[in-house]
């Protein structure tokens, strides 16, 4: 499950340093990661941790910081995951390559060649076939176990809603879907968080980032995360269409796999509605359209 061994602290704003702290910058020199004076530009696609690009040499790079404190109920925030991930799925060509990574302070820091591209838009079928290749991988990789099943997401939800404290919390609670379904024995390496803002979109080809709370679980998680209402309002500026969503679940083309997801589909949405109101509670008030958008979904 999803961030189990962690206490759900409260998030706080993100920094807005437009360099990295300057003694982070003399470790990336001192190890001739970059050069003295480097130029630096500020990422604003995440959420969660401070990144720059770094501009000039060979080719540009990101540095991503992570936030150390950060606990969050539904996504981990695990720098040595995304490490691993990317050195595990370099030879397939659709992550961005590793180069170092470290310490600084309490926190830990990653750095990788800077994938082409824009966040994803339009175009449901490609982010199908992406997710499709990377859930029939046989890689050999070690991170968490993922939920699997309504018995996992029922007490993932109630987990999320126990950390909330408005009366919303029992009408969320008593919202929950009741149709049991089994874990599936299939299981495989999903992403954990592929959100249009994490899917970068290149003539090239489509890249996924922010590998920092992957599992071995049911590939349906990354389809729901996908597909969820309140994620790509908030990364894409509207939910898909019933067009689009029928779009991507005929390209990913894996007929016992969507029917599962139909099945569980209202238990994610419950999941995910009890997520939004965690992120309302502490000061993210643009998660208020997602949990009813979530609400209206199941």
């Amino acid at each position: 499950m999803a961030n189990p061994e962690s206490p759900h602290e409260l998030e706080q704003p993100l920094s807005t340093l437009p360099v990295p702290p300057p003694d982070l910058v003399e470790q990336l020199c001192a190890r001739g990661l970059v050069v003295e004076g480097a130029l630096f530009e500020t990422l604003y696609g995440g959420r969660t941790n401070q990144v720059w690009k770094i501009l000039g040499g060979d080719s540009d790079k990101v540095l991503k910081l992570y936030r150390a404190s950060l606990r969050n109920p539904l996504f981990r925030n695990d720098a040595a995951l995304e490490a691993r991930c990317l050195q595990a799925l370099e030879i397939t060509g659709f992550v961005p390559r590793l180069r170092a990574t470290g310490r600084h302070h309490n926190g830990s820091w990653v750095f990788y060649d800077h994938a082409p591209g824009s966040p994803w838009r339009q175009e449901p079928e490609g982010v199908a076939t992406l997710l499709r290749k990377l859930h029939t991988l046989a890689v050999p990789i070690s991170v968490p176990n993922g939920c699997n099943g309504s018995a996992d997401l029922a007490l993932h939800g109630q987990e999320i809603l126990d950390s909330c404290t408005s009366e919303t919390r029992h009408r969320l609670a008593k919202l929950r879907p009741t149709e049991l379904v089994h874990p599936t024995k299939h299981t495989c390496l999903i992403h954990g968080d592929p959100v249009a803002g994490n899917i970068l979109v290149a003539e090239s080809g489509m890249t996924l980032i922010d590998w920092q709370c992957p599992a071995i679980g049911d590939p349906c998680e990354d389809l729901a995360l996908f597909l969820s209402p309140a994620m790509q309002r908030l990364y894409r500026g509207s939910p898909l269409t019933q067009s689009e969503e029928n779009q991507f679940l005929s390209a990913y083309g894996q007929p016992e796999i969507i029917d599962r997801y139909q099945t569980l589909r209202p238990w994610f949405c419950w999941r995910m509605a009890a997520y939004c109101l965690w992120r309302i509670e502490n000061g993210a008030s643009d998660y208020a359209e997602g949990l009813q958008l979530e609400l209206d979904a199941f």
